[in-house]
């Protein structure tokens, strides 16, 4: 059976890797200047003038509704495709309920199709990767089904890990779950955080100075990593690709094979970590793991 691999705009994958990998791309919304906008196109993206347009303040933005769901499948359908949608993470959005409620919707009209809506528990790079992932099995000859099995085992194995300038836009966009609500930024104190195992961002440490947090990025990476001559890296950055350039050399000087991936954070997911956020993607070894932060 021929089917689609469909996803949001969350994945933050570069424009060639959409149109190399013939992705159906479903947009995110936000507010920029009182006008409603989407991106999907990253290229034409000015991320370090919107970056620091937001400083203080998160824009408002909007999840993909149902609606947005059965416009971009139901042409698919009807062409006897089936679809396979990729979405960013139930813990921080409600896009992937949403997709499930649209594919339950077409299915009254499509019965003999298959729609499959997989929850990476992720978001950025970290959703991207592994819609990389399905690309290349789809490519190899993988069928749908097969694909959805390697992906709920696979998103066990994304590390997300990242820092930020200010964990209140974080907290104001209801993102953060447990961990601490303020830091004193004024002391330059920057927080570690991780998407865990459900796909909800946490804190899990905090140190002096961006150059101090960028080092736990990397030492995370350092001990964790599977399989560097294998896997690509994922660093998205809020307007500070120097801080990401920074990042990626000292991967690629532990592991020089390591083939890193560097893109600006899309507005949606962007605007909810920061101006000046910094995040690590990376598939880990669950079975060489040990606990850093304690």
């Amino acid at each position: 059976m021929s089917y689609v691999i469909s996803t949001d705009t969350s994945a933050n994958l570069p424009d060639a890797m959409i149109e190399q990998n013939d992705l159906v791309l479903i947009p995110f919304s936000y507010i920029e200047n009182g006008e409603e906008k989407q991106c999907l196109k990253l290229e034409e993206f000015d991320a370090e003038s919107y970056y620091r347009s937001i400083r203080g303040k998160v824009p408002h933005t909007s999840m993909i509704n149902i609606d947005q769901y059965l416009n971009a499948w139901e042409p698919l359908l009807k062409e006897g495709k089936d679809v396979l949608h990729i979405s960013m993470s139930s813990g921080i959005s409600g896009a992937y309920n949403a997709s499930v409620a649209a594919a339950e919707q077409l299915y009254e009209t499509y019965p003999e199709r298959t729609i499959i809506t997989v929850d990476t528990r992720a978001a950025s790079l970290g959703e991207g990767l592994q819609v990389l992932k399905a690309c290349e099995m789809k490519k190899s000859g993988a069928s749908i089904e097969e694909v959805e099995k390697y992906l709920l085992a696979l998103r066990t194995h994304m590390k997300q890990i990242f820092t930020v300038d200010d964990l209140m836009h974080l907290k104001r966009g209801g993102r953060l779950s447990g961990g601490i609500a303020l830091l004193g930024t004024v002391l330059h104190i920057k927080p570690v955080l991780i998407g865990n195992e459900l796909g909800q961002i946490i804190a899990v440490d905090k140190v002096r100075g961006k150059k101090a947090a960028l080092t736990e990025l990397f030492k995370d990476y350092e001990k964790k990593v599977a399989d560097p001559a294998k896997d690509l890296v994922g660093i998205a950055h809020c307007g500070c690709f120097a801080d990401a350039k920074a990042l990626s050399d000292d991967i690629q000087k532990c592991h020089p094979e390591q083939q890193v991936l560097i893109v600006d954070y899309e507005p949606v997911t962007g605007c909810h970590v920061g101006p000046g956020a910094v995040a690590l993607f990376f598939f880990r070894d669950i079975a060489k793991e040990t606990e850093v932060h304690k």
